[in-house]
């Protein structure tokens, strides 16, 4: 046994039911680094991550933390030996401020009295340890998203942990705010501290992590240093089929395809002379770098945000959309990047929210909904859409970020669109979901819908799209098409960069 492994699983197994969650799963984190657990979703890797910070009680097998076989009954008896977890979800008090957030269970008191002075001397000792600049007075949901992720890593600080469990920690932020969180992971382990990593943002951990161990169906495929990897590699040990194979084939629509959409010499504040074209049956690539305007092109042609001048044509019927009924009742939906912020109502049950923007589809006299229809409608797309969910009552923040993608896609599938405007389809999800939701996009396509596809991910684009318009300072630069060979990474890459001389793109 090394000395230098902080943490050692040795053939750790649980059984849910009839779900064999880990399966002699073999692990070893070394002292200061940070190690990244990748796989689909069912693969163990957070009931692996819930095993280490006693959340969850193998079945058999030992956990051996530095040195010591342990057998934690409580998170608090992982914590007793620094070990604790931040997940996806803010787990702080939104009402509270920072430092009593801090310095939650930590409070310095003397016959029930807090001695605020001593507070404020220990939150300034954390704020000078890991250099964030925060009031300790702010109030935690006047925050943004990062900050509040910083306070969380503040508490563990506050808590002597050694050891921190970050469970999928940037799936609810921004690029922005991700770039900072990361800056921030990296310093913890500048401190000294060990950062087991969960995540299925492959570029993210391959830029991040020292050692990176990939599980599929509760077993460990592999632990490597993450230099001797690459995506390709990580998908196909989690899939056992290589990228290329994710993406399903392309049929091209036909050259005399109706048009489904035409933008004409769109103006606003952000763009100027936008003009585009999009068939039926094609799947169209809105390709760019952050801040170039590709969501707020697509909300645009949402009526979510306002037109200068310019038109809009769908199904050969021209308008101008102030508000996104107006696009809704001309055939034009939007899936917005954050399904959680913009497209989702977490609270509520899948039922609801696919229905949601339909309900004259499913509303009788009277405008009373007539339940048995909605049921009937919703039972066929779950079907359709392989939405994991026992009933379509269930609330959709119950969901795994796959099947709340799906169900997103549902909400807009519920009555056909002409065109469907898809912004990140697969943002925050694994990648065997991924694949699902691709095929679905080419089925779609195959069917005579016209996509229009806004993604980050160039290997994305390339294996989804047709066509791909490169967007840069709110005007579209370069046109990219499969059928004449112009549509590579590099293409793209120069476009977005603004490295080579701009291609008019008339639409």
């Amino acid at each position: 046994m090394s000395a230098d492994f902080v943490i050692q699983a040795r053939a750790l197994s649980k059984r849910f039911f009839a779900v064999q969650a880990l399966d002699n799963v073999e692990v070893a984190v070394r002292q200061g680094e940070i190690h990244a657990l990748v796989g689909e979703n069912g693969a163990g890797k957070s009931t692996l991550g819930k095993v280490i910070s006693g959340i969850t009680r193998p079945d058999s097998g030992n956990l051996i933390v530095r040195g010591r076989s342990v057998a934690y009954n409580s998170p608090r008896d992982a914590l007793l030996d620094g070990i604790t977890t931040i997940t996806q979800e803010i787990s702080l008090s939104g009402k509270q401020t920072v430092l009593q957030n801090v310095l939650l269970g930590q409070e310095n008191s003397r016959a029930g009295v807090l001695n605020l002075h001593k507070m404020q001397q220990r939150y300034d000792e954390i704020r000078t340890l890991t250099g964030f600049d925060i009031s300790p007075q702010t109030q935690v949901n006047s925050l943004r998203m990062a900050d509040q992720k910083k306070v969380e890593v503040m508490q563990a600080i506050a808590r002597n942990a050694q050891v921190i469990i970050m469970d999928e920690p940037t799936a609810m932020l921004s690029g922005e705010e991700t770039a900072l969180f990361l800056k921030t992971v990296r310093h913890l382990q500048g401190m000294g501290l060990t950062i087991i990593y969960v995540s299925h943002f492959l570029r993210e951990v391959l830029d991040l992590a020292d050692t990176v161990t990939i599980m599929r169906n509760g077993q460990v495929v592999r632990s490597a240093p993450t230099r001797e990897e690459s995506v390709e590699s990580l998908v196909t040990a989690m899939l056992g089929k290589t990228v290329a194979q994710m993406y399903p084939s392309k049929v091209l629509p036909a050259p005399d395809a109706p048009v489904a959409l035409r933008v004409k010499d769109l103006q606003s504040s952000v763009f100027a002379n936008v003009n585009l074209t999009l068939r039926a049956g094609e799947i169209l690539g809105l390709a760019g770098l952050v801040g170039s305007g590709r969501s707020r092109l697509v909300r645009t042609l949402f009526g979510a945000e306002d037109i200068t001048s310019g038109s809009l044509e769908v199904g050969g019927v021209t308008f101008t959309p102030k508000t996104p009924q107006d696009a809704i009742q001309r055939g034009l939906y939007m899936l917005p990047e954050s399904r959680k912020d913009q497209g989702l109502l977490l609270k509520q049950s899948v039922q609801l929210n696919i229905t949601l923007p339909h309900l004259h589809e499913v509303s009788g006299l009277g405008g009373v909904i007539n339940r048995q229809r909605e049921l009937n409608g919703i039972g066929d797309l779950i079907k359709a859409l392989d939405i994991r969910v026992g009933s379509p009552t269930t609330r959709i923040r119950n969901l795994s970020g796959g099947n709340q993608q799906k169900a997103l896609f549902g909400k807009w599938l519920f009555k056909r669109p002409k065109v469907l405007m898809i912004d990140e389809p697969t943002r925050g999800i694994d990648v065997g979901a991924k694949q699902a939701i691709y095929e679905l996009i080419v089925q779609l396509a195959r069917e005579g819908m016209a996509l229009l596809v806004v993604s980050s991910e160039i290997e994305e684009v390339l294996g989804l799209c047709h066509r791909v318009v490169v967007m840069r300072s709110g005007q579209l630069v370069s046109e990219l098409k499969e059928k004449d060979g112009t549509l590579t990474e590099d293409n793209i890459i120069r476009a977005a960069f603004g490295t080579e001389a701009a291609e008019r793109v008339d639409g």
